[in-house]
Protein backbone atom coordinates (compact mmCIF):
# COMPACT_ATOMS: atom_id res chain seq x y z
CA UNK A 1 0.00 0.00 0.00
CA UNK A 2 2.85 2.47 0.41
CA UNK A 3 4.01 1.99 -3.24
CA UNK A 4 0.48 3.41 -4.30
CA UNK A 5 0.60 6.47 -1.59
CA UNK A 6 4.15 7.31 -2.60
CA UNK A 7 3.34 7.03 -6.42
CA UNK A 8 -0.12 9.07 -5.61
CA UNK A 9 2.09 11.59 -3.95
CA UNK A 10 4.31 12.52 -7.01
CA UNK A 11 1.73 12.54 -9.07
CA UNK A 12 -0.15 14.81 -6.75
CA UNK A 13 3.04 16.96 -6.84
CA UNK A 14 3.30 17.10 -10.78
CA UNK A 15 -0.19 18.18 -11.08
CA UNK A 16 0.16 20.94 -8.27
CA UNK A 17 3.57 22.30 -10.26
CA UNK A 18 2.06 22.25 -13.50
CA UNK A 19 -1.19 24.17 -11.97
CA UNK A 20 1.06 26.65 -10.64
CA UNK A 21 2.97 27.19 -13.60
CA UNK A 22 -0.32 27.95 -15.64
CA UNK A 23 -1.17 29.98 -12.85
CA UNK A 24 1.97 31.96 -12.86
CA UNK A 25 1.81 32.53 -16.46
CA UNK A 26 -2.20 33.83 -16.30
CA UNK A 27 -1.43 36.15 -13.53
CA UNK A 28 2.01 37.44 -15.29
CA UNK A 29 0.08 38.31 -18.58
CA UNK A 30 -3.05 40.00 -16.55
CA UNK A 31 -0.75 42.01 -15.29
CA UNK A 32 0.89 43.29 -17.88
CA UNK A 33 -2.58 43.86 -19.55
CA UNK A 34 -3.55 45.79 -16.55
CA UNK A 35 -0.32 47.82 -16.31
CA UNK A 36 -0.79 48.93 -20.14
CA UNK A 37 -4.43 49.41 -19.59
CA UNK A 38 -3.20 52.22 -16.67
CA UNK A 39 -0.38 53.43 -18.07
CA UNK A 40 -2.54 53.85 -21.18
CA UNK A 41 -5.34 55.96 -19.04
CA UNK A 42 -2.79 58.03 -17.92
CA UNK A 43 -1.26 59.32 -21.24
CA UNK A 44 -4.60 59.79 -21.77
CA UNK A 45 -5.69 61.70 -18.68
CA UNK A 46 -2.57 64.03 -18.93
CA UNK A 47 -3.01 65.13 -22.25
CA UNK A 48 -6.95 65.84 -21.64
CA UNK A 49 -5.36 68.01 -18.69
CA UNK A 50 -2.82 69.57 -20.75
CA UNK A 51 -5.20 70.27 -24.02
CA UNK A 52 -8.19 71.64 -22.32
CA UNK A 53 -7.67 73.25 -19.14
CA UNK A 54 -3.69 73.67 -18.54
CA UNK A 55 -2.70 77.77 -18.63
CA UNK A 56 0.30 78.97 -20.44
CA UNK A 57 3.56 77.54 -19.38
CA UNK A 58 1.79 75.39 -16.71
CA UNK A 59 2.91 71.34 -16.19
CA UNK A 60 0.43 69.07 -16.26
CA UNK A 61 1.54 68.47 -12.89
CA UNK A 62 0.75 72.36 -11.91
CA UNK A 63 -2.74 71.90 -13.61
CA UNK A 64 -3.42 68.74 -11.76
CA UNK A 65 -2.23 71.00 -8.41
CA UNK A 66 -4.39 73.70 -9.27
CA UNK A 67 -7.43 71.69 -10.16
CA UNK A 68 -7.16 69.69 -6.98
CA UNK A 69 -6.78 72.95 -5.16
CA UNK A 70 -3.66 73.21 -4.04
CA UNK A 71 -2.94 76.78 -5.18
Amino acid sequence: MSKFIEANEKIAEKVVAGYKKIEDGVVGGYKKIEQGAVEGFTKMNDKIIEKVFSKDGETVEETKERLLGGK
